[in-house]
């Protein structure tokens, strides 16, 4: 039986850090790239063996901003992994970039080094909520950047927007969609806002006119409405694609796929154990280049021990779940799930097509609160399977 895996390389540099951001990213440490680049070559390599068996058809370049990193350092890591690896020739290739940052000579070494799919942080088309945002760059920066992009071959391009920001209205998030199809990219994705604790804006967001929940789903809903009618589809709850180009690598997140992590902070979920490292660049490195440990969490689950992730992942893509899938892999009744899916579905928050349940945009909006109710029911069902066999233990003793 083929299997494939999906590889993730995180690049923490940033030139500035972003008021909303709450990963693992650090401004002003470009002094640690050549010791970073160290660790993630020799990490690539200790890695590699255990992948003997598999097919990679997916790497992945994120951050963090990687088009900071360099294209030199960006091609020796991607030489690493053709040569460590098996990779697919059709595999997928993408680089995280801030529009600042992607310079145009670069671009084209990268594409002839395998880089085929580029993602940049546009965020807004508005210069005054960029700088809100603590971005970089502006949407002049954006538009040179996608057409050095193209410029330099990649063909699949996706744009990133975030609606909720301080102050928008439901006009200026309309006219950054438009802004962002008028550069005809293949993918967008798009984010609500959050308030992330530690990040600047949580510690002023009461000074911060931010929309409201009711202003914050009309955006959504007007997405996707917007998107839809120019031949996207929504395929997860924020990410739209053109036939053809859904982002291959994070499909693996929520569909079960097994990917690897190298970096700091980088997750995996890899030969049946899920494990992280540590955010923390200069113990990964050390990590790394002197044996030490570098493993912040592991655990081993069995298959049907991943029943209440099915449920959580699969029900953020538009195929939603299936009883097939369900009791094939779990051995567990549909019925319960099926039976509030079904009431959902008579609030407008479901819907079929006779083999598979998924959610609908405006499902999409609650989907945590319809999640914890899917989960509820599954662990009753759970319980009541477990029973007879508590009591045919309990009547030996």
């Amino acid at each position: 039986m083929k299997k494939n895996l999906g590889i993730y390389v995180h690049i923490p540099f940033c030139r500035s850090k972003c008021q909303y951001c709450d990963f693992y990213s650090l401004a002003g440490a470009e002094a640690l790239m050549p010791e970073y680049q160290k660790a993630l070559l020799q990490h690539i390599g200790e890695v590699a063996p255990f992948a003997a068996g598999y097919t990679v058809d997916t790497v992945y370049f994120g951050g963090g901003t990687p088009s900071l990193y360099g294209e030199k350092n960006l091609t020796k890591l991607l030489s690493m992994i053709q040569k460590r690896f098996n990779l697919d020739v059709r595999a997928e290739i993408t680089l995280e970039a801030n529009p600042d940052s992607a310079d145009k000579k670069e671009l084209k070494s990268l594409a002839r080094a395998g880089f085929n799919r580029i993602s940049l942080g546009m965020q807004s088309a508005d210069d005054d909520k960029l700088k809100t945002l603590g971005r970089p760059h502006t949407f002049g920066d954006v538009r040179r950047a996608v057409a050095d992009a193209r410029d330099a071959g990649f063909k699949n391009l996706s744009l990133d927007l975030i609606y909720g920001l301080p102050s928008q209205t439901a006009e200026s998030w309309r006219e950054s969609l438009g802004a962002a199809l008028s550069l005809r990219p293949e993918h967008l994705s798009c984010y609500g806002l959050k308030i992330e604790e530690h990040t600047p804006f949580f510690a002023k967001q009461n000074e911060l006119d931010f929309p409201d929940d009711d202003l914050q789903a009309d955006m959504y809903l007007s997405a996707v409405e917007t998107l839809g009618k120019q031949g996207f589809r929504q395929y997860e709850i924020s990410n739209f694609a053109l036939p053809d180009r859904e982002s291959r690598h994070n499909l693996k997140y929520w569909t079960g796929g097994e990917y690897v992590g190298l970096g700091a902070a980088a997750h995996s979920d890899f030969g049946g154990s899920r494990y992280s490292y540590f955010a923390d660049l200069k113990g990964y490195i050390k990590g790394v280049l002197d044996g030490d440990a570098i493993v912040a969490e592991s655990e081993t689950l069995t298959p049907r021990e991943r029943d209440g992730e099915y449920i959580m992942l699969r029900l953020r893509t538009s195929e939603g779940i299936s009883e097939k899938e369900y009791f094939g892999s779990f051995r567990l009744d549909f019925a319960p799930l099926e039976e509030l899916m079904k009431s959902y579905r008579d609030r407008g928050w479901a819907d079929t097509d006779g083999r598979r349940w998924f959610f609908t945009p405006r499902g999409f909006l609650i989907s945590n609160r319809l999640i914890g109710e899917l989960l509820d029911a599954q662990s009753e069902a759970k319980l009541k399977t477990q029973l007879p066999i508590l009591r045919h233990e309990y009547g030996k003793r």
